[in-house]
């Protein structure tokens, strides 16, 4: 069981890595320093940002229950 919610960890947090990087910008950081700021409000949709939005909590919540349920197996073992 530690192995296979150790995979889902692994797992999950490569694909938060992704999730939060597909995000859009909101603020003056390096994407719009070199023109990041013109592309990203020529691209994409309210719907694609709320789908990418629920991904990224699906993502977060299966990450926090893989490290509750591994401190807890760590715990008991």
């Amino acid at each position: 069981m530690i192995i296979l919610l150790s995979i889902v960890l692994i797992v999950a947090s490569l694909l938060m890595i992704v999730l939060v990087l597909l995000h859009r910008g909101k603020g003056g950081g390096l994407s719009s320093m070199f023109g990041g700021s013109l592309y990203s409000s020529l691209s994409g949709s309210s719907v694609v940002e709320r789908n990418l939005d629920r991904l990224t909590i699906i993502a977060g919540v299966v990450w926090a229950v893989c490290i509750i349920g591994l401190g807890l197996l760590y715990k008991a073992s």
